[in-house]
């Protein structure tokens, strides 16, 4: 599973004309699922992202969390960061989660978010999306399962 987690100060999302989420400051995370994530690499992945101190607190640190300055978040489905690169030209999306699987597995993020997070919103899977944000700093991480896990953290 990959977040690229981006700081917002707003950002919002239309498919066909017509804005289906909209935040302020907080997060715009984009999330790929690749075929072998499950609900519990989820649980890991949402617990370090809403940990993430990355807010300047009162002397200008990267100290405090989504939750410590009352952010919100915006979640948005996007299966190519498990594009394929390495051969061609053209990408390969093997490594992509299967659209049921991927689509579950992203609504099971949105619900454990909102059990932290006031305001959650959200893209629609598969849709063609048009997102806007405005990146402060710009700071943007990205997380993935698979070197979290190997952390062990």
């Amino acid at each position: 599973m990959r977040f690229v987690i981006q700081v917002v100060s707003k950002s919002s999302v239309d498919v066909e004309g017509k804005t289906v989420g909209e935040i302020d400051r907080g997060f715009m995370v984009l999330i790929g699922v690749k075929g072998s994530d499950t609900r519990e690499i989820a649980d890991k992945m949402v617990k370090k992202m809403l940990g993430l101190r990355i807010f300047p607190d009162e002397n200008g640190k990267t100290n405090l969390s989504l939750s410590d300055i009352g952010g919100e978040l915006l979640l948005i489905s996007q299966f190519t960061l498990y594009a394929d690169c390495r051969k061609g030209n053209r990408p390969s999306f093997i490594n992509a989660g299967a659209p049921d699987m991927a689509n579950d597995l992203y609504e099971y993020i949105i619900e454990n978010c909102k059990k932290s997070i006031p305001t959650v919103e959200k893209g629609i899977f598969g849709a063609d999306m048009k997102v806007s944000l405005v990146n402060e700093g710009p700071f943007t991480i990205v997380l993935d399962s698979d070197e979290l896990l190997a952390s062990k953290v």
